[in-house]
């Protein structure tokens, strides 16, 4: 009987390298493909390790250069949507026209049957169709980041370590020798938080403008819209005797609106670019669980949709609901879609 074959995307990662082992004793073809997205000699780093464990495992291993395409897709994306007062989500851009989009083609093209990551997740494959599922460790679940695959493509993807959680990775990994990266990963893999305020500024030039309340009064100057996200409390160089959180920013009249605590609530929202997992976006208003972004708690919501877009209206209002974030929808430990917040209606 002949094998089915698997590509594995190798970062240089732990998550990533355990993936390749388990499906190495799960008797599948693996081959490992490595993403070169940056020229940096921490990108050099990743690919070094990629081939290591590659090597190690007795795999094929293949470099794709994806820097052109990373550079348009993520970070232009994620510099233009700063600069339009937007908060983005670059890990959901990167799935989806990355890892998903040219990484599973390349897969497919080398005589593949399926492209396997280190996303914890798991995916259900039947007759009837195929489930985005969370993972078992809920703690590490990354099935949020992953709203945007489509049925097509979910029979075409497998993630290994969706019954596994964060420890056993880790020593299935040491037992087998495999290098493994030693710093944790952050969310954002081309720049760090404490840098975000200089690589924003070399991609394209900020305008100071008004700082006001949400009566309009004015209270200072901000250093450019891109610096600044919804429910920011710190950093603004303003005194005040309560604190003060941005709650909206208004790219339009290049202004940044400062309020209280209380003032950051909303019960409703618009989304758009929705995907529907399903492939089957509902014609009628369902109750489902909603995710306003990775590290939130889920929370009931009803959502009413209407050509390309959907509101949602939830049960008890949210803290600091942010245009250009993803929301994501479940039901129980389903996925079952997601899009972009658009706008936002705050508490009166």
């Amino acid at each position: 009987m002949t094998k089915r074959k698997v590509a594995v995307a190798l970062s240089g990662g732990v998550d990533s390298a355990a993936a390749a082992l388990l499906l190495t004793r799960a008797a599948y073809e693996v081959i490992g493909i490595h993403m070169r997205l940056r020229d940096s000699p921490s990108f050099d780093d990743h690919a070094h390790r990629a081939a290591d464990i590659c090597r190690i495992l007795g795999i094929p291993y293949h470099q794709l250069d994806l820097q052109k395409e990373f550079e348009s897709c993520v970070v232009d994306y994620f510099c233009r949507e700063y600069r339009h007062g937007r908060t983005p989500n670059p890990c959901v851009a990167c799935n989806h026209y990355v890892k998903f989009g040219l990484l599973l083609d390349k897969a497919l093209s080398l005589g593949a049957d399926y492209l396997a990551t280190g996303h914890y997740a798991k995916v259900e494959h039947s007759r009837h169709g195929h489930r985005l599922l969370k993972a078992a460790d809920t703690r590490r679940d990354q099935s949020y980041f992953l709203y945007t695959l489509t049925q097509e493509k979910l029979g075409r993807v497998l993630f290994p370590l969706g019954e596994h959680n964060k420890d056993e990775v880790k020593q299935m990994a040491m037992q087998a020798g495999l290098p493994t990266a030693t710093k944790s990963s952050q969310d954002i893999c081309f720049i760090s938080r404490k840098n975000y305020g200089a690589f924003l500024s070399q991609r394209f030039p900020t305008l100071p403008g008004e700082v006001v309340d949400t009566r309009g009064r004015k209270l200072g100057q901000h250093r450019g819209i891109a610096f600044y996200t919804v429910g920011q409390r710190h950093g603004l160089g303003l005194a005040s005797g309560k604190p003060l959180y941005v709650i909206r920013i208004e790219p339009e009249s290049n202004r940044i609106v400062l309020g209280h605590e209380e003032e950051l609530y909303s019960r409703k929202l618009t989304a758009h670019n929705l995907n529907w997992i399903s492939g089957k976006i509902p014609r009628e208003s369902i109750t489902a669980r909603a995710k306003i972004r990775y590290k939130s708690k889920e929370t009931e919501a009803t959502l009413s949709f209407r050509n390309d877009s959907v509101d949602v209206h939830f049960a008890q209002p949210q803290k600091a609901v942010t245009p250009g974030q993803a929301i994501v929808f479940y039901n129980v430990d389903e996925v079952l879609g997601g899009g972009i917040i658009d706008s936002v209606e705050r508490e009166t």
